[in-house]
């Protein structure tokens, strides 16, 4: 080993041991995580076990174990198993808990036992930027992502995935009647053999079948009409793939430093039923009267842009087009122009649509525009089959087209909507791995997220600001 850097030898005796302080430098994050969980108040944030008992083996103080869970999900070590590993051999970790070392079950209990609290803290850090000045530009970028729950899709059900296993567990059990018969006319030796086997598979299949009748009785007494085995509150949820069983994420991300100033998890998994929460969370969190939320065509729902509108909150969301004249090569909505002043619509051909009717029609009120000249009209076959094209008009439409305006004169909007929102899920997802979730239900997994989203905002807010400055701040 000449010429190489050496070793010091494993059973030398050292006089005057290092202490662990040695090993963390003035600028390794897991200060900052030390000194952030110091300045909390963790009683007022609703963490069980501040005051200890009287009697019994003493605990561990829940600043303690917060501290190895933020440590953890910084270093993507979620699991309470892995936790306890790097507190019996990562300096770190011995350093910044003192070298105690709890058994993954007292690691696991906290998490589930203060997910409230968990979230406050997540919130706690969103006003600790919030103070720092870090939300000044005041837009946001909202955006949903689909996240793997526990749930197998084999242990999820819904009306038409359990009568289609039905129809096949029932077509398996005919196909080995017929076997049967077959099996009975060979050889004595080999038909025994062969009996017996294919009777044991019947036997199984109906026992199937009778488990998948149990769970249909199940599945009419729930609203959705769907129902998860492993973890009750997962859905099974569309996306660009084949789909996933899990959770809808929800995030509003900051546009100037990718912060995420405002998150929720859902089992719903259409996104249209989020924006107006989501922007008022995130207005709250931003500590600023007006806002600009930004969201792709997946979030354009008419009642919840007047939501936004009637709260001052500013929304950019291109219309969903639905039309089938438009797929059919005739023409569209948008090519019928309205006229505020007197309550009608132009249409291509230059007649005017005038005002019929209104009606109330999904609890809305939608007015009816037509004119009476369609039949007379030399272009009609380009606009409709019917005797007349028929316009249809919101009350609130004026709304909808003041913020398609907006997109008009903004029109890199989305482009500033994809490369905010798209990458904090990317980089969670990347942490968490092909796993996600780890916990199940609802109230566990946005305690779960809530601790992604902080290390994730933790480790943004260190590069921006480093880690002195940002330790300084928390301390003052």
């Amino acid at each position: 080993m000449k010429r190489f850097i050496q070793g010091e030898c494993r059973t030398q005796s050292v006089l005057l041991p290092e202490s662990l302080d040695d090993y963390v430098n003035e600028t390794n994050p897991v200060r900052v995580v030390d000194v952030f969980v110091d300045e909390l108040d963790l009683s007022k944030l609703g963490f069980e076990g501040i005051r200890p008992a009287a009697t019994g083996r003493p605990a561990y103080h829940p600043a303690v174990l917060l501290k190895l869970y933020i440590y953890g999900y910084l270093n993507r070590v979620q699991s309470s198993r892995r936790l306890e590993k790097e507190a019996q051999r990562n300096v770190e970790v011995m350093w910044l808990t003192g070298r105690l070392m709890p058994d993954f079950k007292t690691i696991a209990d906290f998490r589930k036992d203060n997910g409230k609290a968990i979230r406050g803290v997540c919130r706690q850090f969103v006003v600790l930027c919030q103070q720092l000045g870090l939300f000044s530009e005041a837009l946001v970028a909202i955006d949903g992502s689909k996240f793997k729950a526990v749930n197998n899709r084999d242990r999820n059900f819904t009306s038409a995935k359990l009568q289609r296993r039905m129809e096949e567990i029932e077509a398996s059990i005919n196909r080995y009647l017929t076997d049967l018969d077959t099996a009975d006319r060979q050889e004595p030796v080999i038909a025994k053999a062969k009996t017996e086997r294919l009777q044991d598979k019947i036997a199984a299949l109906k026992k199937q079948m009778q488990e998948l009748k149990e769970i249909e009785v199940q599945l009419n007494e729930t609203p959705d009409r769907q129902i998860s085995l492993t973890d009750p509150d997962a859905r099974s949820m569309k996306t660009r793939g084949t789909g996933i069983v899990g959770y809808n994420v929800q995030t509003a991300v900051d546009a100037k430093h990718h912060l995420i100033v405002a998150h929720e998890v859902t089992n719903v998994g259409l996104d249209h039923e989020h924006l107006s929460s989501m922007a008022q969370q995130a207005r709250v969190a931003m500590g600023t009267d007006e806002i600009t939320a930004i969201a792709d065509r997946g979030y354009f729902k008419g009642e919840e842009i007047l939501a936004c509108h009637e709260a001052g909150i500013t929304v950019i969301v291109p219309k969903t087009t639905t039309s089938g004249a438009k797929f059919d090569g005739r023409f569209d909505r948008a090519d019928f122009i309205y006229d505020a002043q007197k309550n009608e619509y132009r249409c291509p051909a230059g007649q005017h649509l005038i005002w019929r009717f209104a009606s109330l029609q999904d609890g809305l009120v939608q007015h009816r525009y037509w004119s009476s000249h369609c039949q007379q009209c030399a272009i009609k076959e380009k606009c409709t089959p019917s005797k007349q094209r028929r316009v249809a008009r919101w009350e609130h439409e004026d709304v909808l087209e003041s913020m398609q305006t907006r997109l008009d004169l903004k029109p890199d909007s989305m482009r500033i909507r994809r490369q905010t929102v798209e990458h904090p899920f990317g980089t969670i997802k990347l942490w968490m791995g092909s796993a996600h979730f780890l916990t199940t239900t609802l109230k566990k997994v946005s305690a779960e997220m809530s601790l992604h989203v902080l290390a994730y905002n933790l480790k943004r807010v260190i590069k921006i600001l480093g880690t002195g400055t940002l330790m300084e701040a928390m301390r003052v």
